[in-house]
C-alpha cells in the first residue's frame, strides 16, 4: 500500500503540472499562425488577401497584421540576448532587422470580403516572450 502513494499522488498531480506548458505551447502556435511566414509568395496585396483569410483573420476584418519572414529560430533568438534586448516592461526589441509584410484593411467594414493593402519592409521587431518562446507581436511599434 505504501508504494501506491507516490505513484497515486503522480496521476492526481501530473495534470496539475500539464496545462501550463500546453498553453505555453499553444500560445506559441497561435503567434506562429497569426505572424510567421517562412518563405512568402508574392508579399503584395493579392498575398495579404490570400494570407489573412487563410490564417483565419477575416472574420472579422483584423485592421492590421505583419508577417514575419525566415526562421523561426531566428525569431526565438529575440526572446534571448542572442537576437534581442528588452524593451520596455514585458516586451523584446530585435538586434537585427527581419523582412516583413505588413496587411492593412482597406475595407470600409470590418465584415467580409476582406481588402488589404501590403508593405514590405526590413525593420526591428518588437515581441512579447514566455518561457522563452514569442507569443505576441506588437503591432504599434515601427522603426524602419
Amino acid at each position: 500500500m505504501m508504494g501506491l502513494v507516490p505513484l497515486l499522488l503522480v496521476f492526481m498531480l501530473g495534470p496539475c503540472l500539464t496545462p501550463p506548458a500546453l498553453a505555453q505551447d499553444e500560445r506559441y502556435r497561435h503567434f506562429l499562425d497569426q505572424h510567421y511566414d517562412p518563405k512568402p509568395h508574392g508579399q503584395n496585396d493579392r498575398y495579404c488577401n490570400t494570407m489573412m483569410r487563410r490564417r483565419g483573420l477575416t472574420s472579422p476584418c483584423k485592421d492590421i497584421n505583419t508577417f514575419i519572414h525566415g526562421t523561426s529560430d531566428n525569431i526565438k533568438a529575440v526572446c534571448e540576448d542572442e537576437n534581442g534586448k528588452p524593451y520596455g516592461t514585458n516586451f523584446r526589441i530585435s538586434k537585427s532587422r527581419f523582412q516583413v509584410t505588413t496587411c492593412k484593411h482597406i475595407g470600409g467594414s470590418p465584415r467580409p470580403p476582406c481588402r488589404y493593402r501590403a508593405t514590405r519592409e526590413f525593420r526591428y521587431i518588437v515581441i512579447a516572450c514566455e518561457h522563452g518562446l514569442p507569443v505576441h507581436f506588437d503591432e504599434s511599434f515601427y522603426r524602419p
